[in-house]
């Protein structure tokens, strides 16, 4: 398999090259079990971000950085999930398209979760941005809990995103055209 290599933290990393559609391939950044760039990336990021109260990603691929970036802070962090479990009650939901899902997902916040949000300054923490959909989603449903986003974060910033001046990264991901 082809791969992308690029320094993520400090980490030097082989990234696979995987095909979105006959025009495009994306370099597939995984933090799942990479403990070493997750920490890192948590605290370089921590370096360059404006004060907050509580950290918002959503299910699945954001759960390790900002478990990491609320433990390295010892603020608390609040997962968007993508279905309605059992425990959660007076639901907060908005849908969402993704470069890396085949449809349409929604993105839930339980009741608790909302009011943990309402009223603070929230930091959105992903791994990877880049059409900015999943972000829009995020945001919308801050918005929806009356919580105020103070900055959107993420290790690595894909294609057009990298030239955007509302999103904290690390470093730039390319996309690779045929």
């Amino acid at each position: 398999m082809e791969t992308y290599k690029m320094t993520i933290a400090g980490c030097e990393r082989e990234l696979p090259i995987c095909k979105v559609n006959d025009n495009l391939s994306i370099a597939a950044f995984i933090m799942f079990g990479d403990v070493e760039v997750t920490v890192k990336s948590a605290e370089e990021l921590l370096k360059k971000v404006p004060e907050f109260d509580v950290i918002l990603t959503a299910e699945a691929k954001g759960i390790p950085l900002g478990y990491e970036m609320a433990r390295q802070s010892g603020k608390p962090y609040v997962v968007a999930r993508k279905s309605v479990k059992l425990y959660m009650q007076n639901t907060v939901s908005i849908s969402v398209n993704s470069i890396t899902t085949e449809k349409e997902q929604t993105l839930y916040l339980d009741g608790e979760k909302a009011e943990l949000i309402k009223g603070s300054r929230v930091l959105i923490v992903d791994d990877v941005i880049s059409t900015g959909e999943s972000l829009i989603a995020l945001q919308e449903l801050c918005k929806s809990a009356k919580g105020n986003v103070v900055a959107n974060v993420a290790v690595l910033a894909e294609g057009d995103a990298a030239d955007r001046d509302d999103i904290i990264y690390l470093e730039k991901l390319p996309l690779f055209f045929k």
